[in-house]
């Protein structure tokens, strides 16, 4: 599928750009659209908390394998801190927490 955008600044003039999906939807455009914004919208926001929470991106890892295995257990970290309501503090406040409180940690852990 073949989607044109326009994005319209009052500064500059309107600039066109076409981008190609491979996708088995059959929706209407508009309905196409909001699936690509929704699924950018849940790309970015764990991104962001991740580089935010573990600064991912400032990460070094890069021999065989260390960078894929880091990062599944970041995600899993992240799925842990977010389980807990009982804080209420940001996502890395709470793993400062965990790191410097053992009881919270085993908390976290639900051990």
């Amino acid at each position: 599928m073949k989607v044109k955008r326009e994005f319209k600044n009052s500064n500059k003039p309107t600039e066109t750009a076409k981008r190609y999906y491979i996708s088995s939807l059959q929706v209407k455009p508009e309905d196409f659209q909001k699936a690509i914004r929704s699924h950018w919208s849940i790309e970015n926001k764990l991104h962001w908390v991740l580089d935010v929470a573990f600064s991912e991106d400032a990460s070094r890892k890069r021999q065989g394998n260390s960078a894929q295995n880091f990062s599944i257990l970041k995600k899993i970290a992240l799925n842990l801190l977010k389980k807990d309501t009982t804080t209420k503090i940001g996502i890395k406040s709470r793993r400062l927490k965990a790191a410097w409180s053992n009881s919270y940690l085993l908390k976290i852990l639900n051990l």
